[in-house]
């Protein structure tokens, strides 16, 4: 009896030790790095310390140096949870099967883009795609955005009929939406596209020159930013735990933490509320 009973605690040791390893493991999230880093680390430190409290594990932010290295940290398990783009997300959730949209801002199910002009082009406010950028140099962000790369591509490719390359004398790609606003706002590039949010939030800091650069044309709305959790989690983490995290994500209603985004609030999204910006991706073929 005493024998038996030895053999079946000697079985379930490495169970409970993996238990008790997986509970004490930090549940860790990252962001696609739209702003600068220091501007990440102060909106996501807070963040983290919201969803420890809720979620009562050890909650850490780790900042990424590109779209695809945040995609590649989620591809390999390096964190569980991102606040990914549209396009982002799309590639995330394909290297991970059962990885699942949470959340979005109320603003990004009708997100947009703004293409913007330096005062030297001549471009009016509003002017549109016009054939007058014909020639002109061109920046977009981030090669893997979808407000700084992916849609203001497609609808480039509508306006002109062909590829920015061809349209523009150079493009570039500044590396996140704030940098965009600041190439233009300079004259280093005459044209560019970036996330409206982003651009207001420059313009209320005061950070561009109206006088210097304009909003010459919206895109039309689509889906953007969400956040996505694999889909192991709850091995890990303890039955319900994804579910869990979508609600605190949902809960979070507190100004200093919404304002950090920024967004007004939290509402429920999945995977097929993408299925949009994943057709674009693979007509554009920038999905992998």
């Amino acid at each position: 009896m005493l024998r038996c009973l030895s053999h079946a605690l000697a079985a379930a040791l490495p169970l409970l030790l993996a238990s008790s390893l997986a509970a004490a493991s930090p549940f860790v999230f990252t962001a696609i790095p739209d702003e600068d880093e220091t501007r990440l680390q102060e909106r996501f430190q807070k963040v983290a310390d919201y969803l420890a409290e809720e979620l009562e594990v050890e909650v850490r932010f780790v900042p990424v140096k590109s779209y695809a290295a945040a995609v590649t940290a989620f591809r390999n398990d390096q964190v569980q949870l991102a606040w990914f783009g549209g396009l982002s997300g799309v590639q995330a959730r394909e290297r991970v099967p059962g990885s699942r949209a949470l959340a979005q801002g109320v603003e990004d199910a009708e997100f947009r883009t703004y293409f913007i002009a330096h005062a030297s082009t001549g471009l009016e406010e509003g002017a549109g795609l016009v054939e007058a950028m014909r020639d002109m140099t061109f920046t977009f962000g981030s090669k893997g955005s979808t407000s700084g790369r992916l849609m203001p591509e497609h609808y480039l490719r509508e306006a002109f009929g062909e590829a920015p390359e061809e349209v523009f004398s150079r493009v570039g790609f500044s590396g996140n939406h704030s940098r965009t606003a600041s190439l233009v706002a300079s004259g280093a590039y005459q044209l560019g596209a970036l996330n409206y949010t982003v651009w207001e939030n420059e313009l209320a800091a005061g950070n561009l020159d109206a006088d210097s650069v304009k909003v010459v044309w919206q895109t039309p709305t689509y889906p953007d930013y969400q956040w996505t959790i694999r889909g192991d989690v709850d091995e890990r983490f303890g039955e319900g735990f994804a579910d869990r995290v979508q609600q605190a994500l949902l809960d979070m209603d507190a100004s200093e933490l919404l304002e950090s985004f920024p967004r007004s609030g939290f509402i429920p999204v999945d995977n097929a509320d993408y299925e949009i910006i994943r057709q674009v991706g693979q007509q554009l073929d920038i999905l992998d």
